[in-house]
């Protein structure tokens, strides 16, 4: 799978997340789960020394784990579709930026008492697209937006295709 092959890893994150109940729960968490884990990544240390701002708000800025992570998803996003990962990368600093504000009135102590969720298949897959998976999810629902013409129809058939190996795997396991 190209590291850049957006048509592949929708499909791939699609064929996990077809049901509408699934769809709906992911729109609705994901991006409180990236969030979330910023505000963890927030207590990590400086990556460069005095990379602390200030601003209003008792906010503090740190140029740090959570940060780095923030650009990382954006740049990412942005190489895979100019139109939404330019809103995805949006999303991503927005995220870090309030983030910070709430886990330094948190602060460590209080931030740390919350628990990750177990993903089990496909680790980076599930938190590097699931974000972005549910962006695009939401702005073909919404808008009718497509990052070019047939890209909703070929991930269809690639979910498609994912689903029914998946399920002849299963019918080969239970005989």
């Amino acid at each position: 799978m190209g590291m850049f092959d957006l048509e592949k890893h929708f499909a791939f994150y699609g064929s996990y997340h077809n049901n509408p109940v699934n769809i709906f729960i992911h729109m609705l968490f994901v991006w409180p789960i990236f969030f979330t884990a910023l505000v963890l990544f927030y207590f990590t240390p400086p990556i460069f020394s005095d990379s602390k701002v200030h601003l209003c708000c008792h906010t503090v800025l740190v140029f740090n784990f959570g940060f780095l992570l923030a650009v990382v998803y954006g740049i990412y996003y942005i190489g895979m579709d100019r139109k939404a990962g330019c809103l995805g990368a949006l999303l991503c600093f927005l995220c870090w930026v309030s983030s910070s504000h709430l886990a330094h009135r948190l602060g460590f102590s209080c931030a740390w008492k919350k628990r990750a969720p177990a993903l089990l298949d496909n680790l980076a897959q599930a938190f590097l697209m699931a974000p972005f998976f549910v962006l695009l999810e939401a702005l073909q629902s919404f808008f009718g937006y497509e990052p070019y013409p047939g890209f909703h129809d070929s991930v269809q058939a690639k979910i498609d295709a994912e689903i029914k190996e998946w399920k002849e795997k299963q019918k080969k396991k239970n005989s």
